[in-house]
Order: structure tokens, then C-alpha cells, then sequence
């Protein structure tokens, strides 16, 4: 039987928690309004994209929001370059969201070398120069990869954090930082001031074994985040999920909540 650990309070207060839309993805595709009606039904007033399938449109999804009072925290999209910019820019009027964030999948054989790491920097700061130049900002979310060694005896999140410029921030995925053997409150303190968002998902932190409802895993959410030093935006993101999937992200909600003063 699961334990679901109790929720000890935590002082700052923290805009609404959001959920990634991704952990719903395959509902969504099927039925996009019903999918978000039944988010905001469960208590969520805020969301964060993903790059949605071909035949969804952008513009009916962005009336959805409006209808259902759905704020848009942050959008994952492709790395802003010239080629792709028109269709960031249309889709970041489209859900009034200025914050672009690098999805980051799939790994790049650039974290396969220092020098890799460091032409990977470069194109993230041109990405921010041009994110910028049209009033985005850019942000990077991570896996579990940049929280590994390289064969140079380097953490790749270390390099990131003292070659970007500082306006890019980070999106730090909690569940991927444990699932790499680190520990995300030594993280959260080592890039204090870079981090404006983090992701929250539970489980086992264990490659292959599907995530649960927050609480009902190995992460220490009270500790995260007490390590926060400056204000954060919350999104629950499930990969894959042990259970059905919204009362997971129910369950989700109800927990961090007990953690935050964000009361819906």
C-alpha cells in the first residue's frame, strides 16, 4: 500500500501551481477541451505547453485558456533560431506567455565532450540574444543527463551555469536531478538566482519505473523547497504514472498545495 508522506507547511508564498500539459498528452490529443476543462475542474488555474500535435490548433487552444481562466506560465518549445522564430512569436501572442523554455530532449552528442558543452553554451546564448531581441525569454529545462558526469569528469549543469549569460534561466526538473544521483537541494542551491521554475513529479527516481502522484515517492518536497532562494513557479509534470493519471495530478495538486499557500 502507498504512504503518502504528510505535507509540512512552507512560508513563501508561490504563484499557482501549474501542470505540465505534456503529463496529459495522450487525452489531449483526443480531446483537447475536455481534457482542460477536467484540469480545471481537478483546481489547476495555470499550464505550461508543449509543442502540440500538427492537428491541434493553436488558436482554438489559446480561446480554451481564456474560457476556462488558464494562465500560460511557460511554453516548451524548439530552441528559438530564424528558421522557427515566426511560429514562438505567433504562438507566445496567441497564449500571452513570454517565457520560451528549451525542452531539451532528445540528448545531443554535444554533452559528449567538454568542447561539445561549450559550442552547446554558445547556441544557447545566441538563442537568448534572438528570444530577447523580440521580447521571449529563454529558458533551459533538463533531464538527467546534465546532471551526470562526462568522460571529462564535468557536470554539464555546472558548465551551463557559468557560460550562459545570466538572463537565461533554468527549469530545474527535481525528479531528473535525483534520478542522476544528485541531490536537488544541493542543486537548487548551488544556481540560486537562475532558477525560476521547477518541475515537481515523484516516484521511485529510478530509470524505466513510472512516476506518482507527489508524496507517494523518494523526493524530499518540503526540503526542495525550503532550498528555493527566489520566487519559482511550480508545475507538476508526469511522464509516465503508475496510477490513472488525473487523479495523480489531483493528488499532485492537493499536496503541494499543503506545501505552499497557494489555495486555488
Amino acid at each position: 500500500m502507498t504512504t503518502t508522506r504528510p505535507c509540512p507547511s512552507f512560508e513563501p508564498e508561490l504563484s499557482p501551481i501549474a501542470l505540465q500539459l505534456y503529463t496529459v498528452r495522450n487525452q489531449f490529443a483526443r480531446d483537447p477541451a475536455a481534457t482542460l476543462e477536467r484540469v480545471r475542474e481537478i483546481g489547476y488555474r495555470a499550464v505550461e505547453t508543449y509543442p502540440f500535435p500538427a492537428d491541434v490548433s493553436t488558436s482554438a487552444t489559446a480561446e480554451l485558456f481564456k474560457r476556462l481562466e488558464l494562465q500560460v506560465v511557460a511554453m516548451h518549445c524548439e530552441l528559438p533560431t530564424e528558421r522557427g522564430l515566426t511560429r514562438i512569436l505567433e504562438t507566445a501572442a496567441a497564449f500571452n506567455c513570454k517565457r520560451t523554455i528549451w525542452h531539451g530532449w532528445p540528448k545531443s552528442r554535444e554533452f559528449d565532450s567538454l568542447e561539445g558543452l561549450r559550442a552547446l553554451a554558445a547556441r544557447y546564448n545566441q538563442a537568448h540574444a534572438l528570444a530577447r531581441e523580440h521580447g521571449l525569454e529563454l529558458g533551459l529545462h533538463n533531464h538527467w543527463w546534465e546532471f551526470e558526469l562526462t568522460m571529462q569528469g564535468v557536470y554539464p549543469y555546472k558548465i551551463f551555469h557559468e557560460l550562459l549569460h545570466p538572463e537565461i534561466f533554468f527549469e530545474i526538473d527535481t525528479y531528473w536531478v535525483q534520478t542522476a544521483g544528485r541531490n536537488p537541494v544541493f542543486v537548487l542551491h548551488e544556481l540560486a538566482g537562475r532558477v525560476k521554475l521547477l518541475h515537481i513529479k515523484d516516484g521511485p527516481a529510478i530509470h524505466g519505473a513510472p512516476m506518482r502522484a507527489l508524496g507517494q515517492g523518494a523526493l524530499d518536497f518540503p526540503s526542495i523547497l525550503r532550498a528555493i532562494a527566489t520566487p519559482v513557479d511550480l508545475v507538476v509534470e508526469l511522464d509516465e504514472c503508475a496510477t490513472d493519471i488525473f487523479a495523480a495530478i489531483d493528488q499532485s495538486l492537493k499536496y503541494a498545495r499543503g506545501l505552499t499557500r497557494e489555495r486555488g
